[in-house]
């Protein structure tokens, strides 16, 4: 019997995940857990637990009682919060993950599935159609414990036949989930602002193209390769995912289509310096010859969604 846990159930890509994964496989065959004590209220409907991925103790008894044969692992420290806390950045996305794998190595979960980033790449990669394999020198904490992340899964899986499996996220953009400050959050919080005020300010200079996803997408592609045969999946780093590439110029040109007096202006912070280090633009052709990924949302269809659905009463409080 398919028994789901997902780890880091209440964060961005989290509380999406769950409920998608309810709607395949039934609600009952998926727990929720986050280091939170309460559940979120998105997911009142499932079962869930308190569980830090540290306390080994904690999630290993979790799993033998629920019987849970596959695991999504997205507890992490992101990228501009773990510049502020890189000891604890390492110490959570590193030994959450071995804690996660080992269970996977003693033949306690059959599957998993944990999150890499665009975040791997560096300055010295190339910036423009980055490829499957190339160079890689992260100069962020996230970016570092993300590329050491995707050789233990590699070893995990020639060493001891672990069945994991991973995708390099680009940004991901939703109306579920209120932007946190992070490095290409910048692309949801302009909707709020778009909608509210008909202004923004942009974090990232005009010129800065970034790799983009929207969240459904995103979604979509994690239980696609979840559900792909196992002789399908030849790349067990992780897999490139392109997702749509545009600049915050781009982005406000896009808005006026619908919001045509919407203006923007640009005031660079300290994440313009972390966006310097990643790519412009992603090759996905190994993830589509390999498991037929296929993106939907385009920047059109992106951001007609996005005006449609985002609340500005959420970000904004009366």
């Amino acid at each position: 019997m398919r028994k789901i846990l997902v780890i880091g159930a209440a964060g961005q890509i989290g509380s999406e995940l769950v409920l998608e994964l309810g709607r395949r496989f039934g609600d009952d065959a998926v727990i929720a857990s986050d280091v939170k004590d309460e559940c979120p209220e998105a997911l009142k409907d499932f079962k869930y637990t308190q569980i830090d991925v540290l306390d080994n103790k904690k999630l290993r008894n979790c799993v033998q009682q629920e019987g849970v044969t596959e695991v999504y692992l997205l507890a992490a420290l992101l990228s501009a919060t773990a510049e502020q806390q890189p000891k604890f950045a390492w110490q959570l996305n590193m030994d959450g993950l071995f804690n996660v794998l080992d269970l996977a190595k003693e033949g306690i979960i059959k599957k998993i599935f944990w999150p890499s980033s665009i975040a791997v790449f560096g300055p010295s990669t190339p910036k423009n159609n980055t490829p499957q394999q190339t160079i890689m020198e992260p100069t962020t904490v996230y970016g570092i414990s993300k590329q050491a992340g995707e050789q233990w899964c590699a070893y995990y899986h020639e060493k001891y036949g672990v069945d994991v499996r991973s995708i390099r996220y680009p940004g991901l953009i939703s109306h579920a989930s209120l932007p946190g400050g992070g490095t290409t959050d910048y692309a949801v919080d302009i909707f709020y602002h778009a909608k509210e005020h008909g202004e923004y300010t942009s974090f990232l200079g005009e010129q800065t193209a970034l790799p983009m996803m929207y969240m459904e997408d995103a979604i979509r592609a994690t239980i696609e390769l979840m559900e792909a045969p196992g002789e399908n999946i030849q790349t067990r780093t992780s897999y490139n995912l392109a997702g749509i590439s545009f600049t915050p110029k781009d982005l406000a040109d896009a808005i006026r289509k619908h919001i045509p007096d919407f203006g923007i202006d640009y005031a660079p912070d300290y994440r313009q310096a972390i966006a310097a280090t990643w790519p412009a633009s992603i090759n996905d052709e190994v993830a589509q010859k390999e498991w037929q990924w296929k993106m939907k949302y385009d920047l059109d269809k992106m951001v007609t969604t996005m005006l449609e659905n985002v609340q500005p009463e959420r970000l904004f409080k009366k």
